[in-house]
């Protein structure tokens, strides 16, 4: 073909794609079909919490009915078939003909977008999902479901299919009570994974319960039998002693204040315990904004100037100690700050900073009044805050004094790196990488196996100090933790730079037993408590080396857990094997370890992240703080969903 011809049948081509694209090509997505088309969109994604965020729109609707003063109990079953049923004793949702579509309200609620009573000024002057489209996107996103309303000595029921009608709103009989109930089936043609895990949806309405003083919520599986039933007077002031259970307190008693203000309603809660880390979790019309925001502001501008005026006015400072800092003022503090705004402005589409700029104000003013009251009026409690703050304050112009010893032997937060690093050629942190090891023998393996070009390997040598019960002071002078400090090169706490990050993903390679466990949690509290950074930005990863190594004839097979040695056993039937447990990566040889643990092409890494702030914050304070009591309960209730236990 010439390149004359080439030339034609280009042009026929780009004149025929003009011709396509024209009016009629222009597609107009009614009513839900825009959510069924793009559900991400709408939910996020189409795995497991995009499905889990269909129950939390539906029981968002019922708390809301709880923030009006009109619901007291919600219930969610998970049914045997895989559905959900969520129900209320609210106002029920109004089944009367709505003016403007001539359809009952309630079908036009669960059908349209941007339709319910969360846009005007009266219905819901305080919502949680004031986008509208919450349990419209459940109906789009169901293989059908049912809405049962009880209202006015009626019961009315309807039935949908994809977001559809499949018929009209029907009288069902005769009530004494009042609420809705959302029955649905997720539509599996559209999510990847339909199961619905209880202990998912029973941490969210624990939540709930917690922001929502006296709302019962309770959660059924009738797949397991398993119940739980949650219902707080206390409020947050529960959720503060809650968070604080593994530890010891300072004071008794959370401190507590609420006040209104131009239709925003606040309420914080704190109480300090004798440790060294700050904990303060916010919510914003009950969804947790994990980013902080605007009420956060206000809250540690008015705590620090609280404090500071108190102990300035009492002269609770000696003449040699530094100037108090809002880090000092909020050293061993608990903290949950609720507030209730009719009009949020979140910045970004996960909802997860505050962004009302008024909120500041109204918060800090409250913040600052109430406490400074409190103080005056609690003297004993006062006095026990100050002098915890002092000290915090001391502690830290000691660790200050530390670094900067550390910097003049270059051995910290400098260039110089330390001896026991096998550091990488590679130069752009992006591509590098840096493994994490459990003891000079396990380093050797991994030094011989690794690929120099990315790789580097620090070991460590034994058990690091468990940061939870320990001030900075004490954590800069451990030699693991400053060469691990020094080789990741950004810093720590306060003064932790991300953007200096040397290695862009930070790999922890333990041995599979108790002590290798063990050492993953002394590793993962430190990464958590002092360079949370690292977490947040996906950079922190965990190996998993194998436990075993078959052999069949000249062929290595490799299992991972005792479930998996026993498949491959029966795979090879009766070939005459050869069985190597492996005690610890030191019995592994390098081209072994870099094979089924280091090898970007064969190895599998599991990604550390933090999707649940208010779970990592108990579970850390659980296992890593002084109290026994919670830990053993926490092991009790948990000892059935371990996998494996290496003895």
């Amino acid at each position: 073909m010439s390149s004359d011809e080439v030339k034609i049948l280009a042009d026929q081509e780009r004149n025929e794609v003009q011709q396509v694209y024209g009016a009629d090509q222009i597609q107009v997505l009614e009513g839900l079909d825009a959510v069924r088309k793009r559900p991400s969109m709408y939910i996020g994604n189409t795995s497991t919490e995009g499905l889990h965020h269909l129950v939390f729109e539906v029981v968002d609707n019922s708390v809301d009915e709880a923030l009006m003063g009109y619901c007291s109990e919600i219930s969610v079953s998970l049914n045997a078939d895989g559905s959900v049923s969520v129900s209320d004793n609210g106002r029920g949702i109004p089944v009367e003909i709505h003016r403007q579509s001539g359809r009952p309200a309630v079908e036009v609620v669960l059908t349209r977008l941007h339709a319910g009573g969360k846009f005007g000024k009266y219905a819901y002057k305080i919502s949680g999902g004031l986008h509208g489209v919450g349990v419209s996107v459940v109906n789009a996103l169901s293989e059908w479901l049912e809405v049962e309303v009880h209202q006015n000595g009626k019961i009315w029921r309807q039935r949908f299919e994809k977001g559809r009608p499949a018929g009209e709103l029907q009288e069902a009989g005769t009530t004494t009570r009042s609420g809705t109930r959302i029955h649905f089936q997720p539509d599996s043609s559209i999510f990847t994974e339909t199961e619905f895990h209880f202990d998912v949806i029973a941490k969210r309405i624990k939540e709930l319960a917690f922001l929502n003083e006296g709302l019962k919520l309770c959660l059924r599986d009738e797949r397991s039998e398993r119940e739980k039933e949650y219902c707080f007077q206390g409020g947050i002031r529960a959720l503060v002693s809650y968070l604080n259970r593994g530890k010891t307190v300072i004071h008794p008693q959370p401190i507590y204040f609420s006040g209104e203000k131009a239709g925003v309603k606040a309420e914080i809660a704190l109480q300090y315990n004798d440790g060294f880390l700050e904990s303060v979790i916010s919510f914003a019309n009950n969804i947790n904004t994990l980013e902080g925001g605007s009420h956060v502001t206000g809250f540690k501008t008015a705590l620090t100037r609280a404090i500071n005026e108190y102990i300035n006015k009492h002269n609770l400072l000696k003449e040699k100690d530094e100037p108090l800092s809002g880090n000092d003022t909020r050293e061993g503090l608990v903290a949950v700050i609720s507030v209730l705004v009719p009009e949020p402005q979140f910045e970004g589409q996960t909802k997860t900073k505050l962004g009302n700029v008024e909120i500041r104000s109204l918060v800090e003013e409250m913040v600052g009044e109430s406490l400074s009251t409190f103080l005056e009026e609690n003297p004993d409690t006062a006095r026990a805050v100050a002098e915890k703050i002092i000290q915090a304050a001391r502690a830290r112009a000691a660790a200050r004094r530390a670094r900067e010893l550390a910097r003049k032997k270059n051995s910290l937060d400098s260039v110089t790196l330390p001896g026991k690093l096998a550091d990488c050629t590679e130069r752009n942190p992006k591509q590098a990488e840096l493994f994490i090891v459990e003891g000079d023998s396990a380093g050797g393996s991994a030094k011989q196996g690794r690929d120099r070009r990315f790789q580097a390997i620090l070991p460590l040598r034994g058990k690091i100090l468990n940061v939870e019960k320990a001030n900075l002071n004490k954590i800069l002078s451990n030699e693991e933790i400053r060469s691990m400090v020094a080789a990741l090169g950004c810093g720590i706490g306060h003064e932790f730079f991300l953007e200096r990050l040397r290695y862009h993903k930070i790999i922890i390679m333990t041995d599979a037993d108790v002590d290798g466990a063990h050492i993953r949690t002394l590793l993962l509290t430190f990464f958590y408590r002092y360079m949370q950074p690292l977490v947040e930005n996906g950079s922190v990863f965990i190996a998993l080396p194998p436990l075993f190594r078959i052999r069949a004839g000249k062929e290595d097979h490799y299992a991972y857990s005792e479930g998996e040695l026993n498949t491959i056993m029966r795979s090879l039937g009766r070939k005459k094997v050869n069985l190597q447990r492996y005690k610890g990566l030191g019995e592994m040889n390098p081209d072994q370890l870099w094979e089924t643990a280091m090898d970007p092409s064969t190895r599998t890494l599991k990604r550390v992240s933090i999707d649940d702030a208010l779970e990592a914050e108990e579970i850390f304070s659980i296992l890593m703080g002084d109290a026994v009591e919670p830990r053993r309960e926490f092991i009790q209730d948990h000892a059935l969903e371990v996998a494996e236990i290496d003895i």
